[in-house]
């Protein structure tokens, strides 16, 4: 992925277009664009067969730098970077910030084209391409543009089970700025593979990160509520939010929908959380400080399992803590 950064420190996630993707692109191009320069040069002489030979030479250049200079900025200009050739293979002009393009943008990259692809027939760019990191050509580097790959496979996300239908709503006064986006990630991480895990090692993670989130919000986790249902409750509170702000409050309310997880019953769940009596043996007590470890840049109180990689959720039995020999939920955000 490129390392592109807007205005508002915003990191975005483009992939630069390589050499082969983009000739092919630029072959689409100039195969369409001189079509239509010979269609034009042939109308062109046969009106001007009355005129002298400078008169000619001055339409012959006037169609030149119409259809083969003025035609692809044209194009590039009111398509928002999407020339025949990029829609064809699924490429896209746009700045270094991630926005589109305007006319300045094209007109540049249309001038410097003349040189290094009409009359190099193409070599200074490829070799500008080869050099660059980003697969900018000359024209690119003068007009701070990047050429990226519109059509990127999703890679199959996990599916977070919903909340219960009677937690609809009951969060919805909780505060989430304070929560960071490490913290969301390892809750996800832990609603998509929690049926995958030991069900006393699942109930200690999902207390372990309940108690993370009450101390961000600054609201105690209820005591009446499974810590995974907690945790899917303000999940979802949190996707309804974001999607109020940006469809204007048409998204539908918390809770309006809930799934049947396949094997729930069969694995002891209750509404696909783990039930209550799955909770370790022995009186609970609520978690004591931890050493911290980073969310996002941030403290919290999950601690590292060794030999575990980060990012990852191990499913084996869960290690002691030696300072207070009780287990640990092995669970560990990425960094």
């Amino acid at each position: 992925m490129s390392e592109l950064v807007t205005g508002e420190a915003v990191a975005l996630e483009l992939r630069p277009a390589r050499l082969p993707s983009r000739a092919l692109a630029v072959l689409i191009d100039l195969i369409v664009a001189v079509v239509v320069y010979v269609a034009v040069t042939i109308a062109v002489v046969a009106a001007a067969a009355s005129l002298d030979d400078a008169a000619q030479m001055a339409l012959s250049i006037a169609a030149f730098l119409l259809v083969l200079v003025g035609g692809p900025i044209a194009v590039e200009t009111l398509s928002h970077g999407r020339s025949l050739g990029k829609l064809a293979v699924g490429l896209r002009v746009v700045r270094d910030d991630g926005g589109p393009i305007r006319f300045r943008h094209a007109l540049v990259r249309g001038a410097i084209g003349v040189v290094e692809i009409l009359m190099t027939f193409g070599v200074v760019a490829c070799i500008a391409s080869l050099v660059s990191a980003r697969g900018r050509r000359l024209g690119d580097v003068f007009a701070g543009t990047l050429v990226v790959r519109e059509r990127i496979p999703v890679a199959p996300s996990g599916f977070v089970p919903p909340p219960p239908p009677w937690l609809a709503g009951r969060f919805s006064g909780l505060d989430l700025s304070a929560v960071p986006d490490g913290l969301w990630l390892a809750i996800r991480q832990y609603l998509t593979r929690m049926h995958q895990l030991d069900p006393q090692v699942g109930w200690t993670m999902a207390e372990r990160l309940a108690a993370d989130l009450a101390a961000r919000t600054g609201a105690p986790a209820p005591r009446d509520v499974p810590p995974g249902a907690y945790l899917a409750a303000v999940v979802q509170e949190r996707q309804v939010r974001e999607s109020r702000r940006a469809f204007g409050g048409t998204a539908p309310a918390a809770g309006a929908s809930a799934a049947v997880v396949p094997g729930g019953a069969a694995a002891g769940m209750q509404g696909g959380y783990p039930h209550p009596e799955m909770r370790p043996a022995g009186p609970f007590s609520p978690p004591s400080p931890q050493p911290p470890v980073s969310y996002g840049g941030e403290a919290t109180g999950v601690v590292e399992r060794p030999g575990v990689p980060v990012g990852e959720v191990s499913d084996g039995p869960a290690p002691t803590v030696p300072s207070e020999g009780r287990p640990a939920s092995g669970f560990v955000p990425p960094a």
